[in-house]
């Protein structure tokens, strides 16, 4: 007569169970240690314990047929032994890893904040994780993640663009697989954009209306074809239409920081102090500049003499809102991932890769 195996009378005689397992249990967990040095558990393990087959836990996590009493068994063996399934495992079963590469060109940014939040909510309700990859405002480490994201391999890339060169066309075009561009407008690329330049016209406009005297403007880099260009662009348009005219001498550029708007109002100050008012390409520029208004002409004058781009929460909490544009960014992160998503389930047309504008609205003007 056979002599019962560990594992038969370890499930078969609930009295010897927890001693028969545990004793299994730490043999595995010795093989598991001893060949890396950190605790690995495998598929063969866990099969081990459960006094299986391989191929029927591999049946039981991929949903196929197995029996009730082998089922138990193996869900009792993962629980004891903590097995997770290998990422890449399901890569090469399904062809996906769920995983979803985002890259920003800075973390420390409320509506780079506002955009990941929406990004964020749409993986997370449909099953997918986020790789995010922060460039610090380098062009060329975004053509550094989308090459480490296509061989990584990620299921798709949404990159919040800055600089769209040459080399990140090329780039966009021969992408292994879906990508959508947010903040940017890229002919033959899948974006997620407002109109920086419709929004710059109406905001000229309207302050063309209620100041008295010089406006001075503060940009970004005109490489940055939205932020930059577009917005100077449009600012001057607006100006024009309501018959003034922004004098080139009163013009500066900062880069997206708080500290280089307060240098550039400084500058601008000492050089023409009947300056009016200061318009800037994005918020925390006019933070900067506003407290360069009020150490030159006295606290609080600031609040009533700059304007900037994309309704900072902290900066509205602080000054009671200035005249600026608020962009729908968290819609822009959720409309562009469902795009993805939807393209990457195989959907086409209307709900697939498109080029999608979003809205705008002017605040405290």
């Amino acid at each position: 007569m056979p002599t019962p195996s560990a594992r038969s009378m370890a499930f078969a005689r609930p009295e010897w169970a927890d001693l028969v397992r545990m004793s299994l249990l730490t043999g595995i967990m010795v093989k598991a240690i001893s060949t890396t040095g950190v605790l690995v558990v495998k598929m063969k393990d866990v099969a081990e314990l459960a006094g299986v087959s391989s191929a029927a836990v591999s049946r039981y996590l991929n949903g196929g047929y197995i029996s009730a009493d082998k089922a138990e068994r193996i869900k009792k063996a993962i629980e004891l032994t903590g097995y997770v399934r290998s990422s890449q495992a399901r890569a090469l079963r399904t062809g996906s890893t769920k995983l979803i590469g985002v890259i920003v060109p800075k973390i420390n940014s409320e509506s780079v904040s506002r955009i990941t939040a929406g990004i964020g909510q749409v993986l997370g309700r449909r099953g997918y994780q986020m790789l995010l990859a922060n460039t610090d405002n380098v062009p060329d480490r975004e053509l550094e993640y989308l090459d480490l994201f296509q061989n990584h391999p990620v299921d798709g890339i949404v990159l919040v663009a800055t600089m769209i060169t040459d080399e990140h066309r090329r780039a966009i075009e021969s992408c292994r697989v879906p990508i959508v561009l947010i903040g940017q407008n890229v002919e033959g690329a899948a974006c997620v954009y407002h109109d920086d330049c419709e929004a710059a016209f109406e905001l000229g406009h309207a302050l063309a209306g209620r100041v008295d005297g010089k406006i001075a403007y503060i940009g970004v880099t005109e490489e940055d074809r939205a932020a930059g260009y577009d917005r100077r662009r449009g600012f001057e348009a607006g100006l024009r239409a309501a018959g003034m005219a922004l004098d080139p001498s009163l013009i500066r550029q900062g880069s997206f920081t708080l500290d280089s708007g307060y240098g550039a109002a400084r500058e601008l100050l000492s050089v023409a102090p009947d300056v009016s008012f200061i318009a800037c390409a994005t918020d925390t520029m006019a933070a900067g500049a506003l407290r360069a208004i009020d150490e030159v002409r006295g606290m609080g004058e600031g609040i009533h003499r700059v304007s900037g781009f994309g309704d900072n929460a902290f900066l509205r909490a602080l000054t009671g809102g200035i005249p600026t544009v608020h962009y729908g960014y968290l819609t822009s992160g959720v409309e562009a991932t469902n795009m993805l998503l939807n393209t990457l389930d195989g959907v086409e047309g209307e709900n697939g890769l498109k080029t999608l504008k979003l809205g705008h609205q002017l605040m405290n003007v």
